[in-house]
């Protein structure tokens, strides 16, 4: 039925909320939560916001959903002729500083359980930590975890992050994580049994990583169960699969990220 034409719609007292395209580098604020950043990448139904630490976060484009200057706006995706080039992008999806110097080593450190866990994260992290100046070291097991902190030292200015494989409740490397209790040491981990299995089946070519008996080595019964003979080049194949972070699962990634940000919060 047509009831004609909007009566209110040239009312004055009627608040117009303004579109404005979401342009890279443009600073608003988040209606919702107050987060306030500039515009790092904008898609169809979302925008991606990075406030002055670095921190990112992705917000749905709703009508009247941001302030810019202190006023309501709708933000659009730019049109394709209107938008600037996208920024270079690490592996880890953080934007890419462009000729910067590998910055000198801080006193913090990120400690990874094996070879194979700091090989993969300097080919995701590689180049955001050499920015920031944060070193990772293999720590070949935990179980002399206690130990390990305190030959360490950690203190202010000197944080100590820690990744542990198979981090999961009743486990022996959570109990062993339970008794550091130092408050600049943060431990973090994932569930999966070795690093290996933090890489998505579909990106190594496989439909599920396969099940390996209680008792036997894990590596090894991989190999045999996916026909490889030599765990050396699995784990070839295994990196060369891993382009950037869509490629791990999410429980590393997040794993991975608090322990940079815990290391570098006294920077």
């Amino acid at each position: 039925m047509d009831y004609g034409p909007d009566i209110m719609a040239n009312d004055p007292r009627r608040k117009r909320v303004a579109t404005v395209p979401a342009e890279l580098d443009i600073v608003v604020e988040e209606a919702g939560s107050g987060f306030c950043g500039a515009v790092v990448a904008c898609h169809a139904d979302r925008v991606v916001l990075e406030d002055r630490h670095g921190k990112q976060r992705t917000f749905p484009l709703l009508p009247a959903g941001f302030l810019l200057d202190g006023k309501l706006v709708t933000l659009t995706r730019p049109a394709p002729s209107q938008a600037a080039p996208k920024p270079r992008r690490t592996a880890s999806g953080s934007v890419a500083v462009a000729n910067a110097p590998a910055r000198v080593a801080r006193a913090g450190r990120i400690y990874v359980e094996g070879i194979h866990d700091a090989q993969l994260v300097e080919q995701i992290w590689g180049d955001d930590l050499r920015v920031e100046g944060v070193v990772v070291e293999p720590l070949h097991g935990v179980d002399d975890l206690p130990g390990v902190v305190a030959d360490f030292r950690p203190g202010p200015g000197r944080r100590l992050g820690v990744l542990v494989d198979h981090l999961v409740a009743g486990s022996k490397e959570s109990r062993i994580v339970a008794s550091v209790t130092n408050p600049y040491v943060l431990v973090t981990g994932h569930p999966y049994v070795d690093i290996w299995q933090a890489v998505k089946p579909a990106a190594v070519g496989i439909r599920a990583w396969p099940r390996v008996p209680r008792g036997q080595d894990w590596k090894q019964g991989v190999c045999a169960a996916l026909g490889v003979s030599d765990v050396h080049e699995m784990w070839r194949r295994v990196r060369s699969a891993v382009r950037d972070f869509n490629d791990l699962e999410w429980e590393l990634l997040g794993a991975v990220e608090r322990l940079v940000d815990f290391v570098l919060t006294d920077a």
